[in-house]
């Protein structure tokens, strides 16, 4: 995305104050930011419900297009990676959300559309009994799913247990932050955050200057939850943040997952009670979750690449289902009706064909109705 684009982009992110529907409706509907500035004058005429405050605040973009070069320029001097909507590497799952963000800002190194991603979120006064638990999934989950993205906040207690298990056990970890990427909050992760720069990565949608106010930890919830195939809810007390983040990955349609804990321990009320309610699932090690989450046909097929196996000898595999494994390999991720003319299959043979594949643990189905060739 060109510089004048993520220019605009930036700017109209200051101009529809946290009513992060309107904007992404606005940016979709006219193609993006640069768009929305032209057609300033007009906004009635492409949303016809949008509010009179919006509409008025989109008539003058003087001062949002000042403060849009100031971050341009702490951009380019922090050599900050600037991920808008619609932009080839913005995080695919979040870009199903209705309500994601037109703007991201990146430091490290980390995919954001790995073929595996766990939020893993919980109580800022866990336990001894959760830091074992954050520490043996990690563990176990190295020897069972080691193609995973771990993600969480930063925060202390279980945010910050499992970012620093995950680089013990050697798994990218990105923190989705609350502020601007010129501070650091809390100062005391300080060491984990830059090892994490070069084994992960410090994701946020707020500008630099931006304080770590309160509203901003709950805005950012909904980052945790969309970035994610799953929500991993270790430890959270009756009204913990990590219960938010868990209900909005619910409306997200993500997979939901908590540990339980004793009856009536404060720091896993949260975690029984979701449970309880069918709002989450209930695990109590790495292998349910791999199990639940169907990623253990990875495992399988890791192993036979190990031993020299390669797929396309596989003595199982059909002419039909040999011709999608090669589309697939050739150009990468695709939605099923791409992949019917690609492979000129039509669709009702090629749901059986994908369905056998995924059996046999060498195709994944994605959010968003497209196929991963396992690796």
């Amino acid at each position: 995305m060109n510089e004048q684009e993520i220019y605009y982009t930036i700017a109209l992110t200051r101009m529809t104050g946290f009513n992060f529907q309107t904007a992404l409706q606005l940016y979709q509907e006219l193609g993006g930011g640069e768009a929305v500035y032209e057609h300033r004058n007009d906004v009635r005429d492409v949303l016809p419900d949008c509010s009179e405050r919006v509409i008025t605040a989109l008539k003058d973009w003087n001062l949002p297009l000042a403060r849009a070069a100031q971050e341009m320029a702490f951009i380019e001097k922090h050599k900050i990676q600037v991920l808008c909507y619609g932009d080839e590497h913005y995080p695919e799952r979040l870009q199903e959300c209705s309500d994601a963000p037109l703007v991201l800002y990146y430091m490290g190194t980390a995919d954001l559309n790995c073929q595996h991603v766990v939020s893993i979120v919980g109580t800022r006064r866990c336990t001894n009994y959760g830091q074992d638990l954050v520490r043996h999934f990690m563990t176990d989950l190295r020897q069972l799913c080691p193609n995973v993205l771990i993600v969480s906040g930063l925060a202390y207690g279980i945010d910050i247990c499992a970012h620093r298990h995950a680089l013990q056990q050697g798994f990218d970890t990105v923190a989705v932050l609350a502020h601007g990427l010129d501070e650091l909050y809390p100062p005391h992760h300080r060491d984990t955050a830059k090892e994490m720069l070069t084994h992960g990565g410090l994701l946020t949608e707020y500008m630099s200057e931006t304080r770590a106010d309160k509203i901003n930890f709950v805005r950012r919830n909904r980052i945790v939850a969309g970035l994610c195939d799953s929500v991993l809810l270790v430890e959270s007390s009756i009204k913990g943040g990590g219960l938010i983040t868990a209900r909005i990955a619910q409306g997200y349609d993500r997979s939901v997952f908590a540990f339980p804990g004793a009856v009536g321990a404060p720091a896993s009320e949260g975690c029984n009670h979701l449970i309880r309610d069918n709002g989450a699932g209930l695990i109590t090690s790495a292998e349910d979750f791999v199990l639940a989450m169907g990623w253990q046909t990875d495992v399988k097929l890791q192993q036979a690449k190990s031993e020299g196996i390669e797929r396309d000898c596989f003595p199982d595999l059909t002419d039909e289902e040999q011709q999608v494994v090669k589309t697939l390999d050739e150009m990468g991720d695709l939605q099923q009706n791409i992949l019917s003319v690609r492979t000129n299959i039509p669709i009702s043979q090629l749901n059986a064909i994908l369905f056998q594949l995924e059996m046999k643990g060498v195709v994944r189905s994605l959010a968003g109705g497209s196929y991963h060739l396992l690796r």
